[in-house]
């Protein structure tokens, strides 16, 4: 009888053929557009290439997503996230361990810096391709967006905290992975470990006593 019940209601919660389609097509277009970020800047992409790389029409593009600013705040948005959830997991898989955790979540900045089209705008901070344009003014709100994701992140693993002490060690290691990211003086590993060194009697103070 239970399982009865819960096939309707399990049934219910899955996409449909069509938006699961839809879902795929997009994922399939945005991949093509990360793609071509990774060889030349957003505002030399032309949503002619979009739709080149993403095996589709130009039409299908504007129809998906309506404009070239929309397509590429959808973009952002879905990077920005994959991004934070990977931050999440890196920082929360040491909660036995608060320096291993925020030299984990550098080093993950470090490597995206070098790797993905989005952090390396955010890290170079110009906005002389475009795309950083559409997540910040003079780098204020990544800053800050960063700075509250870490600093929930870190309340969440260690809930015990002082809001004000979190914040500021949010803010230094925000601040110090984005000016390292953009000036790199060695690898992302070892960048990591010598920050996270500096700043470890700080970290052992606001999340080890915690």
């Amino acid at each position: 009888m239970s399982g009865a019940a819960a096939g309707p209601a399990a049934a219910a919660t899955r996409p449909t053929f069509a938006e699961a389609t839809r879902e795929l097509l997009r994922a399939r277009v945005l991949d093509g557009a990360d793609d071509l970020l990774r060889e030349r800047p957003w505002a030399a992409i032309s949503m002619a290439d979009i739709a080149k790389a993403g095996g589709v029409s130009r039409q299908t593009v504007y129809n998906e997503f309506g404009s070239r600013e929309a397509f590429a705040q959808e973009y952002v948005l879905r990077e920005a996230d994959r991004f934070l959830a990977a931050v999440r997991d890196t920082v929360l898989a040491h909660r036995d361990d608060p320096r291993t955790a925020v030299q984990s979540a550098f080093a993950l900045f470090l490597e995206a810096a070098a790797e993905r089209p989005l952090i390396r705008a955010i890290a170079s901070g110009d906005g002389t391709d475009g795309l950083l344009a559409l997540v910040t003014t003079e780098g204020g709100p990544v800053l800050g967006i960063a700075t509250a994701s870490l600093d929930g992140v870190m309340h969440e693993g260690w809930p015990q905290t002082d809001p004000e002490q979190t914040r500021l060690l949010a803010e230094s290691v925000v601040r110090l992975a984005i000016s390292h990211a953009a000036l790199p003086s060695g690898g992302p590993g070892q960048t990591a470990a010598d920050v996270t060194a500096l700043i470890g009697p700080y970290i052992d103070e606001v999340l080890r006593r915690a």
